[in-house]
């Protein structure tokens, strides 16, 4: 059997900005339960869950982690998550999992942009939550504001189960209002004492605890008859009915940390332990066919991919949650998606970098496995004959786009497999290769993502890249009607080649009607792959061109249309009118139709007031009251449009429409200006005419680079 069933386990996700103190509290959970015997520090490098180099490297968490603890009777899993936006597929793929979530605020900082941001993940999942106050020994620590922002980001919903006696460097005491409990810490932290509130925190707490009581009553009808009843909750009752409440996301109860001396971490446990929901008591979860599936260990064996990790001289790493059914090793598993049948030669628990082999995992318990052949992130398996497919993750879009290239020749293929491997680890990672842009095209969360990606390029694959800003999909189109012919003659001995052909090529759009003054004898209409159309008329008479001749005329249109005349792009919501032209009896065959017409577009286009399209893109930014000036003034140098603004929260939403040309480094510029206090999303709307001197330079870098390449 397994070593805790399904009751005694908890899955917690530590969460909150950059450098809030989640890899210390960590550390001290660890420390606290007795799994090590030294607690790391960020500074020294050398904490459990920051084990990757590059995060020693840079001093703060990039990946998430899965560690676990035991605690008084409880297995707590923790994931540990990095707090910066560009890594937030692993925050997400982290709330996918875990049960509750472990928020922590900075006391000298209050409410951080990370914190809102992730909060929206929150929301989404509706994780029970937790508030912990952390650094509260620092002198500049303001727990009271702390909570105050907290509130107002976050809702009344937020209530102090916590607060300091003193914060600063005298911060010993943490007073607890559901046990009505001072605990006392010596300097080392660890295990405190116990003892009564003082005389003069008496008032304070009795009304933070009457707060607390209210709240939880509030949220549950039998309590709050109790309550009306007997003016007081006892400690169980508070305890369950606070379990109700954060399983329906209609409390969050606020805790006081310093992790950085090892005080209120056990507590925290504690409650984690004795409150905090485990995965049966969550709602069941929801399969893709809209059937329940209840946390059972006696249920179908059912896994969920949520992470996966490739190791040197190890292979991959798969991360899961057990959602139904007990896992033993050995197990085989069908996954949903392949149909491929998958053994689990071996289980893992782990703690960082290091595995613990174990033989059974029950539901609601989180491990990991080696080398499924075939079976990726998001993926269900499940015992055979079942059909279970458990609703996927829901990854961040990206918001950057870069060409990427290999530095050195002949290193193509590497590169390729070094991009395959990335993208299975990290699925907010997405690889294009472009035809039309003739570049291989990589989508990430930013700059600093962007950097990662490219450190593990470089020192894991030994591929040295170059990055640079993807070409334009321009399109090209016509603005009025033009007419022209082409004579392709071309003698050199034996069989010829001859073929004419008048044209006439007018901009298309939605019912208009037939070409004036020509007499239709055929028309064809194509939705381009690149977007628009092109129509085609045949309207010859008297057998100027025979009928066979005509669709080598439509190829060679459709081969110059795939490279415009003004700067290769592609060209679409044209009309074209085939009315006459000329024949050999001999020489006449479809290469020179097709060169004919190749040849009459390009001169008719060219007549026809030829325009360059841009994609324009609907961009919605998310920012803070006092930085809307801002954030208005860069997008207007990015020649936007702005539509309007909303709010969403405490955000200020801009809405706008800005050209793809002009969003390159905006990832980075909106750090910059908002200090890291903005996010925003986009997506594709239209394409839209560029201004003149934009489309004059456009065309003249276009025939510089032709006469460079000839």
């Amino acid at each position: 059997m397994p070593e805790f069933d399904t009751s005694h386990v908890k899955n917690i996700v530590l969460l909150g900005h950059a450098g809030s103190g989640k890899t210390t509290l960590a550390e001290c959970m660890l420390f606290e339960a007795g799994l090590i015997t030294r607690r790391g520090s960020v500074l020294e490098r050398n904490t459990v869950s920051d084990y990757h180099e590059l995060e020693q490297e840079r001093g703060n968490s990039i990946f998430s982690k899965l560690l676990h603890t035991k605690w008084r009777g409880y297995k707590i899993n923790i994931i540990d998550t990095p707090g910066y936006d560009d890594f937030a597929g692993e925050v997400v793929s982290a709330l996918r999992v875990a049960d509750t979530g472990i928020m922590l605020l900075n006391a000298t900082t209050g409410v951080e942009v990370g914190t809102d941001i992730i909060w929206d993940y929150t929301e989404r999942f509706r994780t029970p939550m937790i508030f912990a106050v952390n650094k509260l020994d620092d002198d500049n620590a303001d727990f009271d504001t702390t909570v105050q922002e907290a509130k107002t980001h976050f809702g009344n919903k937020v209530v102090v189960v916590q607060y300091p006696q003193q914060q600063g460097a005298g911060f010993h005491g943490i007073i607890d209002v559901l046990r009505m409990t001072l605990y006392k810490f010596h300097d080392a932290g660890g295990k405190p004492e116990k003892l009564p509130i003082p005389e003069e925190e008496k008032a304070k707490a009795d009304e933070l605890h009457r707060e607390l009581v209210e709240a939880v009553a509030s949220n549950d009808e039998s309590l709050m008859e109790k309550y009306f009843d007997k003016g007081e909750l006892d400690e169980d009752e508070l305890k369950e009915g606070m379990k109700k409440a954060m399983i329906n996301h209609d409390l969050f109860p606020l805790f006081c940390l310093s992790a950085e001396r090892n005080m209120g971490s056990g507590r925290l446990m504690g409650f984690i332990d004795n409150v905090c929901p485990s995965a049966n008591e969550m709602p069941p979860q929801t399969t893709k066919s809209g059937q329940r599936l209840a946390c059972d260990a006696k249920g179908p064996a059912c896994i969920f991919i949520y992470k996966t990790v490739t190791e040197p001289h190890v292979g991959e790493l798969s991360f899961f949650k057990v959602y139904s059914g007990t896992i033993r090793s050995g197990m085989e598993l069908v996954n949903e998606t392949t149909g491929v049948s998958e053994k689990l030669n071996q289980l893992f628990v782990v703690e960082g970098n290091k595995r613990m082999n174990t033989n059974e995992l029950c539901a609601g318990d989180i491990g990991a496995t080696l080398k499924l052949k075939n079976t990726h992130v998001n993926n269900t398996l499940h015992e055979k004959g079942k059909n279970i497919e458990l609703e996927p993750i829901v990854f961040p879009a990206p918001n950057m786009s870069m060409a990427i290239e290999s530095m050195k020749k002949g290193e193509e293929d590497k590169l390729s497999q070094a991009l395959h491997q990335l993208k299975e680890e990290d699925p907010t990672v997405i690889v294009e290769f472009s035809q039309e842009l003739k570049q291989t095209i990589l989508h990430c969360l930013g700059e600093l993502h962007l950097s990662i990606i490219k450190w593990k390029i470089e020192h894991l694959h030994n591929v040295e890249v170059r990055f640079s800003r993807p070409r334009i999909p321009y399109r090209e189109t016509i603005r009025k009607m033009a007419e022209s012919n082409y004579r392709h003659k071309k003698q050199s001995g034996g069989a010829g080649q001859f073929g004419e052909v008048f044209m006439r090529i007018e901009p298309w759009y939605e019912g208009m009607p037939d070409p004036k003054g020509l007499n239709v004898r055929g028309r064809d209409e194509y939705a381009l792959d690149w977007g628009g159309k092109l129509v085609y008329f045949n309207c010859i008479v008297g057998g100027a061109i025979d009928a066979r001749f005509m669709p080598s005329i439509l190829k060679g249109v459709m081969e110059k249309m795939q490279e415009g005349p003004l700067t290769g792009s592609f060209v679409r919501d044209v009309r074209v009118s085939v009315y006459d032209g000329k024949m050999h009896p001999v020489d006449s065959n479809d290469i020179s139709f097709k060169i004919a017409g190749l040849m009459a577009f390009k001169q008719a286009f060219q007549q026809a007031d030829p325009q360059i399209l841009e994609p324009i893109y609907h961009v919605e930014v998310l920012c803070p009251d006092d930085l809307t000036g801002a954030v208005i003034g860069d997008l207007q140098t990015r020649r936007a449009i702005v539509e309007g603004m909303d709010t969403e929260g405490h955000f200020t939403k801009v809405i706008t429409k800005v050209p793809l040309a002009e969003m390159a480094d905006y990832s980075s510029s909106l750090r910059s200006i908002t200090q890291g206090r903005a996010k925003f999303n986009m997506r594709f709307e239209e394409y839209a005419t560029v201004p003149f001197e934009i489309q004059k330079k456009l065309q003249e870098d276009y025939y510089k680079l032709a006469k460079e390449e000839v």
